[in-house]
Formats: structure tokens, C-alpha cells, sequence
């Protein structure tokens, strides 16, 4: 590009005389500048041709593919020509989000602090370490429990972190605290949450989790995607575990392993000053947060909990593991729920329990209820709640029927 007085320079040594071969060589251009500038009389700025953008119109479907996928160029590449039917190279994608990169970078570190009541969170999570565990060098996943406003931390180890630890660990935490929060906040690890939208925020508990959840009578909340820092007081209390329990010890068995961190809960993570309450934690808890959680009531654990769907058969009975176990009379023939848990049946219909019993460990034997049969026979048979022993048989007597056989035929749905 020549400047506006090389261009009248030309003009003049045209003027004498001069072709345009002759003109280039000496302004050092080519002959099509020269002739460029002579077809137009004078000096004419340059315009580079403006090129169409292949992602013009794109920029609001970018932004948030690039948010859904959490800042993967190449996935969003992907999406762009599969749904688009538009083929970039992926240095295109990441010039065009390069913008929407670093908002997302700003809003990963930023971290909102809050604070919540007593009684009302419980955050978790699995941290790996190694140690030393008889003298072999093992991987262990350690689960640590925060209580929200205290800061009270509960500690177990484990070889792995499937879910049926997630659920050993959480009721040991409860046991632990002596009772259960409000809510329970999680990472979005494979063993609990099937799905959770970056977008939409919409969380698809796994259904054992809700079912666990429903037990214990706590509500699960899972923190946003790719974004651990949301459940901040537990994510610290993982590195304070590994850095402060763990490290630089080596335990004889895991026996020893499991009374180090009895030990260290006790004396160490209990009593110490904390950085933000600037109290120490047990004494926090014991002030206000112990009363806030909800008791354990002796409930026991989710996994020794069975429910099932039984019919009531036409002697007012339910069969479970070959015994039998009465029920009122006028649910014969009704469908009722069976849960079975701390050595007690208890039987459910339509939400209200109409018997519970001790559960027998014997086989083919009778746990009757006088009073589920009263109204249909003048005295109650002899066996009682308490099965009988092997020694001392119950006696049969036969009840004398206190209305006609057939309204007990209707009632059963048929013959006798």
C-alpha cells in the first residue's frame, strides 16, 4: 500500500513520460499497484474484502453449549455438527468461546460463604489417601461427615467407596452425632446421582439413595456440577483428615487404623479452635446443635430393613420366611405392607399399622394376636404373640364360631 504522496509521484513520472514497468521498479511494487493507482487518477485507500464468519448467528447456541459441557471446545465442536451440519476446526471454537472461557473460570473460584442453622446440613464426601496398614502399603477412601454450623467432623475409613459404604458411613455419622440433619449435601459421585444438568440444575437421585433417604427422614441435596467448592466445609475437612490424621502414621492392622481415628476425632478435630466459629467444635455442638438434630430412636440400620407385599390368607394370617403372623380378620383377602426391622414385624394397610409382632426365629410357626380375631370366635386360641418352644407345644383348641360359616366364606372370597 503506497502513501498519498508516492501515488502523486507516480502520477507525475506518468505524466513524463514513464511507463509503469519502469514506475514499480522504482517505488519497489508490483505493476498491478501502479496500474491500480493510475486507473483511479489519485490515491484510493485499501479495503481488505470483508469474510463471512461461519459461526455469524451462533454466538447465544455457543455460549450455552459451552456452559453445558463446562468449557469443552471440542464436545461443543462435536454438537456443532451433528445438530448444525457445520464443520470447524476446533482452533475456531476455542477463538470464538476464548470470551465466554474466562467468565466461566472467574465464576469457578468465586465462592459465596453462608452459613446455615443448627441441626439443618450434614456436607460429605470420600477423600483417597495411602498409608501403611499392616505393613502393606493400601489406598484408603476416607468418608468425612461435617456438620454445617458446628464444624463437628465424624471420620471412617474404607477399602472402597461403592454405595453401600456412602449409606455405612452416613448412618455411623448419625449414630456418631446421635442424630440426623435436615438435609444432606453430597457430590454428584456415580453411586448416588444418576443425572445432574449443569443448566437446569435438575438432579436425578439414584433410587436407593431416595429410599435411604426417606428412612432416615433427611432431605439429599446434591452441590452443583463441577463445582466442589459449593460444599466447601467438607471439601476442607478432606485435605485436614489426610493431612492432620493420616499422614506420616503407619498402623499395625486396620483395627488400629479405626481406633487412631476414634482417637483423633476425640482429641484432636473436637477440641481445636476453629479458623471461622473460632470456637472449638464439640463445644458448639453441645451448646446448640445437638438438640437441633432429630433422634435416632434406636432405629436400625437401612440395610437390615426388608419391606414387603403380602396378602392376608383366610386364617387372618401374612406368611414371612415360612411363619405366619396374624393380622385383623377383616383384612382377609386385602393386600398390606410388611416391614421387617429390629426384630418386629410390622404390617401396614393403606398406610396405617393394623399388627406388629416380634419376629420368630423358628420355622412354620404361628404368632397370633388374641384380639385380631375378636368377633368371630368365643375364645381366643391359646397361642399367643410368643411362639412356642420346641419343648412346650402350644395346645389347639377349636374356637367356637360366633357367626354363620357363609359370611366367613364371603369375607375370605370363597370357600373355607
Amino acid at each position: 500500500m503506497r502513501t498519498p504522496d508516492e501515488v502523486a509521484a507516480m502520477l507525475h513520472l506518468v505524466a513524463l513520460g514513464w511507463g509503469e514497468r519502469r514506475i514499480a521498479r522504482q517505488f519497489g511494487c508490483s505493476r498491478q499497484t501502479v496500474r491500480r493507482y493510475l486507473a483511479a487518477g489519485g490515491y484510493v485507500s485499501y479495503r481488505a474484502p470483508r469474510r463471512v464468519k461461519k459461526l455469524a448467528g451462533l454466538e447465544e447456541w455457543l455460549a450455552e453449549r459451552f456452559r453445558r459441557h463446562r468449557g469443552n471446545a471440542d464436545v461443543v465442536r462435536q454438537d456443532l455438527e451433528g445438530e448444525k451440519g457445520l464443520k470447524v476446526s476446533l482452533r475456531t471454537i476455542e477463538r470464538a468461546v476464548a470470551p465466554l472461557r474466562q467468565a466461566l473460570m472467574a465464576e469457578a473460584r468465586a465462592t459465596l460463604r453462608f452459613e446455615t442453622p443448627p441441626g439443618h446440613q450434614l456436607q460429605i464426601d470420600f477423600g483417597e489417601t495411602w498409608a501403611t496398614v499392616g505393613g502393606e502399603r493400601l489406598r484408603l477412601y476416607l468418608f468425612v461427615a461435617t456438620l454445617g454450623y458446628s464444624r463437628r467432623l465424624f471420620v471412617r475409613a474404607f477399602r472402597h467407596e461403592r454405595q453401600s459404604v456412602w449409606f455405612d458411613g452416613i448412618e455411623a455419622a448419625f449414630g456418631h452425632f446421635g442424630g440426623v440433619p435436615q438435609e444432606v449435601l453430597l457430590d454428584n459421585a456415580r453411586a448416588l446421582v444418576d443425572r445432574h444438568d449443569a443448566v437446569t440444575r435438575e438432579v436425578a437421585f439414584n433410587p436407593r439413595l431416595g429410599a435411604f433417604a426417606g428412612y432416615w427422614g433427611f432431605r439429599p441435596r446434591a452441590c452443583a456440577p463441577y463445582r466442589a467448592r459449593t460444599k466447601g466445609k467438607d471439601e476442607r475437612g478432606v485435605g485436614y483428615v489426610k493431612h492432620n490424621a493420616i499422614a506420616g502414621h503407619e498402623f499395625a492392622s486396620w483395627s488400629e487404623l479405626e481406633a487412631h481415628l476414634a482417637w483423633w476425632m476425640r482429641e484432636v478435630a473436637d477440641t481445636r479452635v476453629h479458623g471461622t466459629t473460632g470456637e472449638a467444635p464439640i463445644e458448639r455442638f453441645a451448646r446448640e446443635e445437638a438438640a437441633a438434630l432429630r433422634r435416632l430412636d434406636g432405629r436400625p440400620p437401612f440395610g437390615q430393613v426388608r419391606e414387603l407385599i403380602r396378602r392376608v390368607q383366610a386364617d387372618a394370617t401374612i406368611e414371612l420366611d415360612t411363619n405366619a403372623y396374624s393380622v385383623p380378620w377383616r383384612l382377609i383377602g386385602e393386600t398390606v405392607e410388611v416391614v421387617v426391622a429390629g426384630g418386629r414385624v410390622g404390617i401396614r394397610h393403606h398406610g396405617d399399622e393394623v399388627a406388629s409382632h416380634g419376629e420368630t426365629t423358628g420355622r412354620r410357626q404361628r404368632v397370633i394376636a388374641a384380639g385380631h380375631l375378636a368377633g368371630i370366635i368365643r375364645r381366643p386360641p391359646l397361642v399367643t404373640s410368643e411362639p412356642p418352644t420346641a419343648l412346650e407345644p402350644a395346645a389347639t383348641i377349636e374356637p367356637e364360631l360366633l357367626r354363620p360359616l357363609s359370611e366367613y366364606e364371603q369375607a375370605a372370597g370363597g370357600g373355607w
